[in-house]
């Protein structure tokens, strides 16, 4: 079995660092003006981009630039002027959704290699085989297909690179397609603004019809108690029995917007503004692997340091067990319970989990939680390293030490503030020294909270 590439994003120097030092075999990062991530990506400065390339590549790492709006034409008249300087620092692959700018891509930089975005939702092997036909390299299927369907298209196209998200934010439509941020604050998702509208925080009323047949509020109903008798009363969706709520029209309601009602449909299967659960495969990456999926990838180029590197952390260990044979390592899913997330789903990729999988996340995961609470800075000769703080902790607390060499569970027995000695390492914003560090340089440091 062939290791598939990891995968990790990158929005700056220092995240790109992390995900190298963790396990990452590459990264990408949004290219100026032309990317999905207009906001917190610091390689949108030339110099800082040049600088991520070359230790990249110093590294022995590759480095892809997204490069993956659908641009109108105003952007269309800057484009090659603005692209030269990208494709004189080479980065390893220009990952690209338009087919305009491919085509001219094609044109002035044959030698560029062109990764196909995940925003031109390619979900077939025609698309895949049209795409390798005018000099794509490299393929990143669209999100919403199961790995029955992955494997058909490997089958069917047999050497081309494909690539597969694994982990991070699911886009609650097609990938960049949805109108939400564009319809109430005129920023664009496929122009890299993006205000994550289908995650902020919406009230739903039931309606009534008026005599000219349209949906108007019903006041003093009980939403979520009628949707739970109504769940109760559903038999299944093969025909025996419709669901109570198919076909009916609800308003919602945003929070920062009172009174301003927007009709949406809801059915068995979901109310569809509403945002969806974070993406994590983890468990399905040694059958990626067996399919002969090529890379996978990682969501979250506006994420922190702390998330990059657990990441990269579990997902190496995931692949680097797959390939070697064992059998998958149920603490990994504990290990990615403690970073920030919606709850997890594994997408379309399978529609049901095993029981044991279950079991697991019931039995096990809570019982393991953690926060990130510092970064080591600075080791002194004996050992004491400085942790600029983030959140707080204080001694007698159980810390895991996160390091590319491996972790380490400590129970805090003493530390020290400014040379005095102290018990509580009070949050954001101060520092504090810990001591028996040796070798532990720029780890990070997260509090474990047991709760079982």
């Amino acid at each position: 079995m062939k290791s598939p590439e990891l995968l990790l994003p990158a929005g700056g120097l220092e995240r790109m660092r992390a995900a190298y030092d963790f396990g990452a075999d590459a990264v990408y990062a949004g290219s100026p003006r032309y990317s999905l991530r207009a906001r917190n990506n610091e390689f949108a400065k030339l110099d800082v981009l040049q600088q991520g390339i070359s230790e990249a590549h110093a590294r022995g790492k590759k480095f892809f630039l997204t490069v993956n709006t659908i641009p109108h034409n105003s952007k269309l008249k800057t484009f090659m002027n603005d692209i030269a300087p990208l494709v004189a620092m080479k980065p390893d692959a220009m990952i690209m959704a338009d087919a305009g700018l491919i085509m001219m891509m094609r044109e002035h930089y044959p030698e560029m290699p062109i990764h196909l975005s995940v925003q031109a939702n390619t979900t077939n092997y025609w698309g895949v085989k049209f795409w390798q036909n005018i000099g794509v390299e490299r393929i990143i299927l669209s999100r919403e297909l199961s790995l029955e369907e992955i494997a058909e298209i490997r089958q069917q196209c047999p050497d081309i690179e494909l690539e597969v998200f694994v982990h991070g934010a699911l886009c609650i439509a097609y990938s960049g397609r949805c109108l939400l941020s564009g319809y109430f604050n005129h920023r664009d998702p496929n122009q890299g603004t993006c205000t994550n509208s289908c995650r902020w925080d919406y009230k739903v009323h039931d309606t009534e019809t008026d005599e000219m047949g349209d949906a108007k509020l019903l006041k003093g109903f009980n939403f979520h108690q009628a949707q739970e008798d109504a769940n109760a009363a559903f038999e299944g969706i093969n025909g025996q029995k419709r669901h109570p709520y198919a076909d009916k029209v609800f308003l919602i309601e945003e929070a920062n917007r009172p009174n301003e009602l927007m009709p949406i449909m809801e059915d068995e299967h979901g109310t569809y503004i509403m945002n969806s659960k974070d993406l994590r495969a983890i468990e399905q990456v040694a059958k990626l692997a067996e399919i002969g999926v090529d890379s996978l990838k990682v969501e979250g180029r506006t994420k922190s340091v702390y998330y990059v590197a657990r990441v990269a952390q579990a997902y190496r260990k995931a692949i680097d067990d797959a390939v070697a044979g064992k059998p998958f390592d149920y603490s990994l899913l504990a290990e990615l319970e403690g970073l920030a997330n919606r709850g997890y789903t594994s997408g379309f990729l399978e529609r049901h989990q095993t029981q044991e999988y279950q079991n697991y996340l019931y039995g096990h995961s809570i019982a393991k939680q953690s926060q990130f609470v510092g970064q080591i800075t600075e080791i002194d000769a004996e050992g004491w390293a400085t942790i600029d703080v983030k959140n707080k902790f204080s001694v007698g607390d159980t810390l895991e030490i996160i390091h590319p060499s491996g972790n380490q569970l400590i129970v805090l027995d003493k530390m020290k503030r400014k040379g005095v000695e102290t018990d509580v390492a009070a949050g954001n914003g101060i520092q504090v020294q810990i001591p028996n560090m040796h070798g532990r340089d720029k780890a990070l440091v997260a509090r474990v909270i047991q709760n079982g």
